[in-house]
């Protein structure tokens, strides 16, 4: 009888399982003092519009004019400050508006039309605002811009002389208008409030509720176009590096406002920190800080890496498929013989046609033994072959491909092989504005949604301070809680 052409013919099989205490983490923003700040007054609620932002300043009109109320309070007035790039900025202009020299002009937000502005300013003005010991709450009033007057003002509909309604918040869609006031009812000092606009009306004030609010108070709403709503409050804080007011952001999770977190340093700091604002992205804004004696501007930027360019994670694979080819090409020899394999790692098939998934990586020595079903003869190791299984070199990301929002979860790079490496630094982005430091990290999501988690490894330099980098992604969703 001719003898076989025995061999063994192997196969991927494709199978996407998975196979998945943070150090201290670097600072995420640095912050800068913006240069058009006055030296002798205060310049504080920025408010970001094309090409610069609007704030408050009580800084003098000119050398011969000092505006103050009777009580000594100075008043404040909104400029305008054209941005030319990140570091340079021309000098600001006065925006003006109808009203009494003793019109106050407080924190303002502009809508996504461009020219709706929401400004907050005393409800008493003219005569009546000149009297002494005049009790004079704020109100929000709306207007447009034109150049830089603002025209057409008119008082938002639930301005109360008992109390102050401002700080006003537009959302992009214009249908939430998010403020500050005292008025009665609240948790404490000032809440937070927010109307919402329905068949082109102002439905009445909602209260955030106790899990914003605090007995403290809190002001300076802001609610950025992802639906982070960051606000100030002079509530007691935990941390070590929070000191009077500090801001906050929370966000709207199933309906309900999640527990607020305070923005970390330096943005927060010992000194007053508040009025924050946001750019689309959530990594640069401006905020106002107590320098001395006086408030001033800064501008914050995200010192978080997030690569463009990252490898998608690929999963090691063990399994493999084994064919007899002549036996599957020819039907006389699949049913003439009987084909066992031997996997070298204690393990054995049968089959013309047969799949193994080897426990890691290794050198395996793959047998192929064939009993002739007729003569009983047995042929050993008719084929043989060294099969020699390798981790992908990569960084690797173990941990789960899905959670609940608020569930705690761990993420480790311990499966990472890069042969060759002394790797210096683990770094994670989690794909929410925020990070971790260390070859095993925490991390809970508070928001359902689809993460892209960024895992970028760095190496010893070598003898000529060259640093290699590797980076590797993984998806995790967060969905509801049950």
């Amino acid at each position: 009888m001719e003898r076989m052409n025995k061999y063994i013919f192997l196969t991927f099989l494709t199978f996407f399982a998975v196979t998945g205490s943070a150090i201290p983490q670097p600072s995420l923003y640095k912050v800068e003092r913006l240069s058009f700040n006055s030296h002798l007054f205060n310049d504080i609620a920025p408010f970001i519009v094309k090409d610069g932002i609007i704030f408050c300043s009580d800084r003098r009109i000119s050398s011969f004019r000092n505006s103050t109320t009777y009580q000594d309070e100075r008043l404040y007035n909104l400029y305008f400050a054209a941005r030319k790039d990140s570091s340079v900025w021309l000098e600001p202009r006065q925006l003006k508006g109808v009203g009494s020299s003793l019109l106050y002009f407080g924190p303002v937000s502009v809508a996504s039309d461009g020219k709706t502005i929401y400004f907050t300013s005393s409800i008493i003005t003219g005569k009546a605002a000149r009297k002494k010991n005049i009790n004079n709450p704020l109100g929000i009033y709306i207007g447009e811009l034109s150049g830089t007057d603002i025209i057409n003002i008119k008082p938002f509909e639930y301005n109360n002389q008992q109390y102050s309604i401002a700080h006003p918040s537009i959302s992009r869609d214009g249908k939430y208008l998010f403020f500050a006031s005292d008025m009665p009812g609240g948790q404490g000092g000032s809440d937070l409030y927010y109307c919402e606009n329905i068949n082109g009306k102002w439905g009445p004030p909602v209260n955030l509720g106790s899990k914003v609010n605090s007995p403290s108070k809190e002001n300076y709403p802001y609610i950025n176009p992802t639906g982070r709503l960051y606000f100030t409050s002079d509530r007691p804080g935990n941390e070590d590096y929070l000191g009077g007011m500090d801001v906050y952001y929370t966000n709207l999770v199933y309906g309900e406002w999640d527990n607020p977190i305070p923005m970390p340093a330096p943005i927060n700091s010992k000194s007053d920190d508040f009025a924050l604002v946001a750019e689309d992205n959530l990594q640069t804004g401006y905020f106002a800080r107590n320098i001395g004696r006086n408030d001033d501007i800064f501008r914050y930027v995200s010192t978080i890496i997030r690569k463009v360019s990252c490898d998608t994670i690929q999963v090691n694979n063990y399994c493999y498929e084994f064919l007899e080819e002549n036996a599957i090409k020819s039907d006389s020899l699949s049913t003439a013989f009987r084909y066992q394999w031997n996997f070298g790692d204690g393990k054995r098939a049968e089959g013309t046609r047969v799949v193994h998934c080897f426990n890691g990586p290794g050198t395996y020595n793959v047998t192929l033994d064939a009993e002739n079903l007729v003569t009983k003869e047995i042929t050993k190791n008719e084929k043989s072959y060294d099969l020699e299984i390798k981790n992908i070199e990569q960084p690797y990301i173990s941990g789960p491909d899905g959670c609940t929002a608020g569930q705690f979860i761990k993420l480790n790079a311990d499966s990472t092989n890069l042969p060759g490496w002394t790797i210096n630094t683990y770094y994670w982005n989690f794909g929410d504005e925020s990070i971790g430091i260390g070859r095993e990290v925490d991390k809970t999501y508070l928001k359902p949604g689809i993460y892209n988690v960024q895992l970028i490894v760095t190496d010893a330099p070598d003898a000529k301070g060259v640093v290699r980098e590797a980076c590797v992604s993984k998806n995790i969703k967060v969905i509801h809680r049950p």
